[in-house]
């Protein structure tokens, strides 16, 4: 099945670059092109892409609103491209809905893998910067008021999400806890169930901005 894209950067020359890359690939084609976030929202709608590769730093409309708009609203998947590792838009966009990030020096194939698993319905972080992230942007807020959500969590559901908050997949997890990868998938299924989040990246921020990790 073909994997179908809308490109959101304002600088025409990384669109190119970037549709260069994704063209090349047999299961991957480029639907559409926007200069802004107000056109991304545009072309989602007409086109019902599978996934947006989304710049954060846009004039009109930026990737933050852009994606609030978009995950709201259709099923498109976003994926953030930042330049920036350590940018408080990109938590800002998560927190709106995004599916993940990648900085935009990354070699094709992780862009191209990060797509494939952002389409598929799992989440991807540059695990390099994620963590300097997310302490650099969540330690320190203050922690929100629990709105009885956690309470709907089983223990050893708490202890999946504290490491999946970590950036473990489910493979390290099973291995941590003596599961099996299958049981590990059904407890992040339940989790993400329970506490109406959209995928593994909004469990990792609910962790964080709940203080279950730091």
């Amino acid at each position: 099945m073909t994997i179908r894209l809308v490109i959101a950067d304002d600088q025409a020359l990384v669109r190119t670059g970037l549709r260069m890359i994704l063209d090349n690939a047999d299961d991957l084609e480029v639907v559409g092109e926007a200069g802004d976030g107000a056109e991304a929202v545009e072309l989602v709608a007409a086109l019902d892409p599978d996934v947006v590769l989304m710049d954060i730093r846009m004039p009109e409309m930026d990737g933050v609103e852009a994606t609030a708009a978009i995950a709201a609203a259709h099923r498109t998947r976003v994926l953030v491209l930042t330049t920036f590792d350590l940018d408080e838009y990109v938590y800002a966009a998560l927190h709106a809905g995004a599916s993940g990030f990648l900085l935009k020096d990354s070699l094709a194939p992780d862009l191209l893998s990060a797509v494939r698993v952002v389409a598929a319905g799992e989440a991807t972080l540059a695990p390099t910067v994620t963590r300097r992230l997310l302490d650099r942007v969540v330690t320190g807020r203050p922690v929100p008021p629990s709105d009885g959500k956690l309470g709907l969590l089983t223990g050893r559901e708490r202890e999946v999400l504290q490491h999946l908050a970590r950036g473990l997949s489910n493979a390290e997890i099973a291995e941590l806890l003596y599961l099996s990868p299958g049981t590990v998938k059904t407890h992040v299924g339940r989790i993400l169930t329970k506490l109406d989040l959209r995928d593994r990246v909004q469990a990792v921020v609910f962790a964080y901005e709940t203080g279950i990790t730091r």
